[in-house]
């Protein structure tokens, strides 16, 4: 291995952390952030739950660090030219989650990846080194149903809480059946901090050990357990330090939540996530959530929910992987200048 080579190994770790970091300040702060406005965990507690079944989702499927770490791009660059493309991917993603964490807006911080990683692979070979196969079937596809299934998954389930309200509780919350819901929370919660294991917290894994392949550290494309642990750590301290404006805008600005609102929107957004994640799909966490809430509350009223909210949070959305890509592609020129 060259000096340069390594420069530029050592280059990407620290990216992908620092990008593990900023995921946890926004793509992990929302996945917990019903639990936190209902009251039914403390945001010590679910911060600490979600660290648990993060690591825990992060070990049990890598099939979407696969889609990350070998799908976007075609294989067969020389090593210094895709070292120098990944680097500038990911500091195209850290910059763009940066500033929108923080304003507090919830982003796909998977679809920042996969944005600095297609314009720096545009900037470095053009559209013919890109997998768009592999962006149409499974990153494209993903952002069109993300949204889509949790919305009906959170309306779907909310209606089905009601209906559990009007058998039990005589269809009037109380005292008791806020209570029930805040307890079956915490189980939602933990499926919810399970499926973005599953998922986000694949992104900086696939990342990491792509360059750990190319810099010739691993013979084949396995995810070591230090990387896994140290991604996990990393995103439980961005959450912990910088999640709660994320958490702020998800679990208060949106709408008005309450227990039953919130085991909806998790419940129905995890089962959405584990399903996009069992097919290598990079599906948002931020986009299923947010949907799974709108869902929730739309079929009540939508006065319920603020709309001008809902209006910054989708535009973030559609920009996201545009303007993503714009940056790393300039941060990959950026890059070969330096190094």
């Amino acid at each position: 291995m060259t000096g340069s080579a390594l420069g530029f190994v050592l280059l990407i770790v620290a990216l992908a952390l620092l990008y593990d970091f900023l995921n946890g300040a926004n793509d992990r702060a929302n996945s917990i952030a019903t639990v936190t406005a209902t009251k039914a965990l403390t945001p010590l507690q679910a911060l600490l739950l979600a660290s648990v079944f993060n690591l825990v989702g992060a070990c049990v499927s890598t099939r979407v660090a696969e889609t990350i770490g070998k799908g976007i791009v075609l294989p067969g660059l020389p090593e210094a030219l895709m070292l120098a493309l990944v680097a500038g991917g990911v500091a195209g993603a850290v910059v763009w989650v940066f500033v929108c964490t923080a304003f507090g807006i919830p982003i796909s911080v998977s679809h920042a990846l996969v944005g600095g990683l297609l314009g720096a692979g545009l900037a470095a070979g053009g559209a013919e080194i890109i997998n768009w196969a592999v962006l149409t079937d499974k990153v494209f596809l993903a952002v069109v149903l993300g949204p889509l299934v949790g919305f009906v998954a959170g309306a779907v389930l909310l209606s089905l809480a009601s209906w559990v309200l009007f058998l039990f509780f005589k269809g009037t919350p109380s005292f008791k059946s806020e209570g029930v819901f805040r307890r079956l929370q915490i189980a939602s919660a933990s499926f919810m901090a399970f499926s973005h294991g599953m998922n986000d917290a694949q992104n900086a894994m696939g990342v990491i050990t792509m360059a750990l392949l190319a810099g010739g550290f691993i013979s084949v494309f396995e995810v070591p357990l230090w990387v896994k642990l140290a991604c996990g750590l990393m995103m439980g301290l961005g959450t912990f330090f910088l999640g709660w404006r994320v958490m702020k805008t998800m679990g208060w600005r949106l709408t008005k939540l309450e227990p039953r609102h919130g085991f909806s929107a998790e419940t129905g957004a995890a089962v959405a996530v584990v399903g996009a994640s069992l097919a290598g799909m990079p599906v948002s966490t931020t986009h299923v959530v947010g949907s799974a809430v709108i869902g929730g509350s739309f079929f009540q009223g939508v006065q319920r929910i603020r709309w001008l909210e809902v209006w910054k949070m989708v535009t973030a959305w559609v920009i996201t992987i545009p303007l993503s890509a714009v940056i790393g592609g300039a941060a990959f020129r950026l890059v070969q200048l330096v190094l």
